[in-house]
């Protein structure tokens, strides 16, 4: 038996990612492993090894395995800031999900990559983590707040005071979510505006071999993309005002 769990080192794997803004070949290099080899295990299509797992840690200077979780005796509760939500209770949320928004720079086209929501013991809360995208060192990582006031779930980013939000509707019976992503986008020079646009979460086991990346107008999955994209605001999960 290992003394680590494959899918927790790779979800901390990518928090780290996220958090340092690292590029994954830029990692892969340090830690003496081909981007390959990398991008399979972070993706589940290869187990972890005890050599990868120490040479990435060498390389991060911190541990991806870190203390066993342990369960608690009673409800786990998120903290009051985060909704004081049971563990119980949102259990229905985690998974991975293909997460679409718009295009910041391209008319009619859609960004896709991947976002995983898990619950984590150590932190007595919801975290989720991105993956997938193409610009990898913009890859987020951060904690979920479920206020049961609103109904609604907010995925939140804080980086030295710098937060970047995603605020999610009441899921449809399929498990589905759409809603808003706000965040910076880079301007002129080094100005960083704001922005704000649609965002919907499919569970992955929903789409059959998802493309990720920029779809763009006249690509394969460019139309069931925008129409999946296109229930946020048609849907009235959220709502663009001038």
């Amino acid at each position: 038996m290992s003394d680590f769990d494959n899918a927790q080192v790779a979800f901390r794997l990518k928090e780290e990612i996220a958090r340092r803004r690292l590029s994954r070949a830029g990692l892969a290099e340090t830690a003496r492993l081909s981007i390959s080899t990398l991008e399979k295990a972070m993706s589940g299509r290869r187990p972890f090894t005890l050599a990868t797992i120490v040479r990435l840690e060498e390389a991060l200077g911190s541990s991806l395995r870190g203390e066993a979780e342990v369960e608690p005796a009673g409800p786990a509760l998120a903290p009051p800031e985060m909704g004081s939500y049971v563990r119980q209770a949102v259990e229905w949320i985690e998974g991975e999900y293909l997460t679409l928004r718009a295009s910041f720079g391209e008319e009619n086209a859609v960004y896709a990559y991947r976002t995983q929501i898990r619950w984590s013991s150590a932190k007595g809360h919801l975290v989720f983590a991105e993956s997938d995208r193409v610009d990898a060192t913009f890859e987020q990582a951060g904690f979920v707040s479920m206020p049961h006031l609103s109904g609604h779930t907010y995925l939140m980013t804080s980086e030295a005071g710098q937060y970047r939000m995603i605020m999610l509707g009441r899921a449809t019976r399929e498990r589905r979510m759409f809603g808003l992503l706000s965040t910076l986008q880079v301007g002129q020079g080094s100005q960083l505006v704001p922005v704000s646009c649609p965002v919907a979460f499919v569970p992955m086991a929903q789409m059959d071999n998802p493309d990720f990346g920029l779809v763009r107008d006249g690509d394969a999955r460019c139309t069931e993309y925008r129409g999946l994209l296109d229930t946020a605001l048609d849907g009235d999960f959220c709502r663009l005002r001038r």
